[in-house]
């Protein structure tokens, strides 16, 4: 397995030499973030194979919301032998929006260029990360999308949840007027200057919405959004931490985010 890892990692290499900066004084240019809560079933997997593929490329930030089934110490256990890796752990579940704005102001500190948003159940293909990269070149923000050119790109996902992120976008849409047709997806890749343009402390959104937000707010400063198509796949192992707290702040989020635009305070 390591041997097939090793030889991506060099396909990986090879597809991404156009990317500005991507490589830099020999340190990585990118930073993956991975929040996580009770991802102990998947977390270590996945981590070998982004270090392994991604070595020197991308780092890697996981930021665990204090999980009780030990998701913290499977990480520690690679962080001996992956020096790309770092973890911070929050000491209670303070949600999505909270853990990638503590993410981005990591990936700023440390001066990396790209920074790459990613869950931790395996929904987002790790041989996908280079493509977001690649578009980059061409994009401010590169959005993983399940819907582009009028597909649908997701497995295991029963019709009833299918129904629902259909309509959460077609309504933001519709709202916001984003010409996007996933705002809510939750792989992405932002250039740094992207994230500098944002005031953290006026960002609202705890939970999902958190990714319609920080689209908007992008958007809506100018920059270029891109959506690039990826194949969702429903997580196999473990619990979705979707909940109705998180529908409800999404329906009014984006009359919220509707105001401030015609305010003209995004």
């Amino acid at each position: 397995m390591f041997e097939q890892l090793k030889f991506s990692r060099e396909i990986v290499a090879s597809m991404l030499y156009r990317v500005e900066g991507i490589f830099t004084n020999g340190r990585a240019a990118a930073l993956i973030i991975i929040p996580t809560y009770n991802e102990s079933d998947n977390i270590r997997r996945l981590l070998e194979e982004l270090t392994c593929c991604y070595a020197g490329i991308a780092d890697i930030l996981v930021i665990d919301d204090n999980s009780p089934d030990g998701t913290a110490d499977c990480v520690r256990a690679l962080q001996n032998t992956k020096g790309s890796l770092a973890l911070l752990v929050r000491d209670a579940k303070l949600g999505l929006g909270t853990a990638y704005i503590t993410g981005f102001s990591y990936a700023l500190q440390h001066g990396y260029q790209y920074v790459i948003e990613m869950d931790a159940d395996y929904s987002h293909d790790p041989a996908s990360v280079v493509d977001l990269l690649t578009a980059s070149s061409s994009a401010d923000l590169v959005i993983g999308s399940r819907y582009v050119n009028n597909t649908v790109n997701v497995v295991n996902w029963p019709l009833s949840r299918l129904i629902l992120s259909k309509m959460a976008s077609l309504y933001t849409r519709l709202i916001t007027g984003l010409p996007i047709a996933d705002p809510t997806s939750g792989f992405k890749c932002f250039r740094a200057e992207v994230l500098r343009s944002i005031a953290f402390e006026h960002v609202q959104s705890q939970g999902y919405s958190f990714q319609i937000e920080m689209n908007v707010r992008a958007w809506k400063k100018g920059f270029v959004l891109k959506e690039i198509p990826i194949v969702f796949v429903d997580r196999t192992v473990g619990k979705s931490k979707m909940s109705r707290n998180n529908i409800r702040e999404a329906i009014w989020m984006v009359w919220w985010l509707k105001v401030q635009a015609l305010l003209g305070r995004l």
